[in-house]
């Protein structure tokens, strides 16, 4: 795989950085597309855990209340958030993996150094992340807020906007951020050391179907067990369009639900992001290594 340098020209570190744009948008699709109804599973019980005991419980009381259909509700703005942060999070990681090798002075990345440009990537990501995250979420806990269970996501940002103005689309940011950077350094870390361990042949760049499906799966796992917490966080403020500060809402979960409090919804997590974040690899890596011949015999 090619990688934009710094003697490169200025169309070719352009087209470069379109060709990370659209891997990272093929990425956002996959990964939507295979786990969005665990993800409703996983929001459910993050923020109305007194309501769901475990993953089954919650799976069964979706489904009959709100059909099959209630298990895949949020996934417009949920395409749209994968869609935005990935294409942004991979263009922004590949733009960082470029000054980091020419910090090192070297042309080529070490998993740590793929780790710290997944941290640096993932504070532009946040911002694209923030606000369909939060239209996501409130769709996903409609019946259980009370709000009528047919409003669509346009609608529910006119009314976002209309009572709480632009902040209120970006409720939520700090948790977002506290979640996104070092859980992106766990997440491509993760990967790259996989693949790095499942590589035969050290210039191999694409490892085939299985073998990334398991090093995006444990990239994903990587990345969900460090930074569990500061979602549920990220959940409850969004959900319940609190005011409080990231560090209130988490000093409060302890308080009255325990340590615990800050895990519900880890289960469905973990059973969701391994084939959904191997989709996300799989079409992210092949995606880009089309493209990228693309712009090695055009330019």
């Amino acid at each position: 795989m090619s990688y934009s340098t710094s003697t490169d020209s200025p169309i070719r570190q352009l087209a470069i950085g379109f060709v990370d744009l659209m891997a990272g948008s093929a990425g956002g699709v996959a990964n939507v597309l295979t786990g969005q109804p665990l993800d409703t599973i996983k929001v459910k019980m993050q923020t109305f855990p007194h309501l769901y005991n475990n993953t089954i419980n919650c799976l069964k009381q979706t489904v009959t209340k709100d059909g099959w259909r209630g298990l895949y509700a949020g996934t417009t703005p949920a395409l749209a958030a994968n869609v935005a942060e990935n294409s942004v999070l991979f263009c922004a990681y590949g733009f960082c993996q470029q000054m980091i090798c020419q910090i090192r002075q070297t042309n080529s990345c070490q998993p740590i150094d793929n780790a710290f440009a997944g941290f640096f990537a993932a504070f532009f990501s946040s911002f694209t992340l923030c606000p369909t995250e939060l239209i996501k979420c409130k769709l996903q806990a409609l019946r259980e807020t009370g709000v009528q269970t047919h409003i669509g996501s346009i609608q529910l940002t006119r009314q976002i906007l209309q009572s709480e103005g632009v902040p209120g689309m970006f409720r939520g940011l700090t948790s977002t951020m506290a979640r996104e950077m070092p859980g992106y350094f766990c997440f491509f870390g993760g990967y790259e050391l996989a693949k790095s361990y499942l590589r035969t042949d050290p210039d191999e760049e694409n490892l085939g179907l299985l073998k990334t499906t398991i090093a995006g799966g444990i990239g994903g796992m990587c990345l969900w067990t460090s930074i569990f917490p500061f979602d549920v966080v990220k959940s409850r403020i969004q959900i319940e369009s609190s005011r409080q500060t990231m560090t209130a809402v988490l000093v409060k979960i302890v308080r009255t639900e325990g340590v615990r409090g800050l895990y519900k919804g880890l289960t469905p997590t973990l059973l969701r992001t391994f084939p959904s974040t191997g989709a996300l690899f799989v079409a992210y890596e092949n995606t880009k290594e089309f493209f990228t011949k693309v712009v090695d015999k055009t330019l």
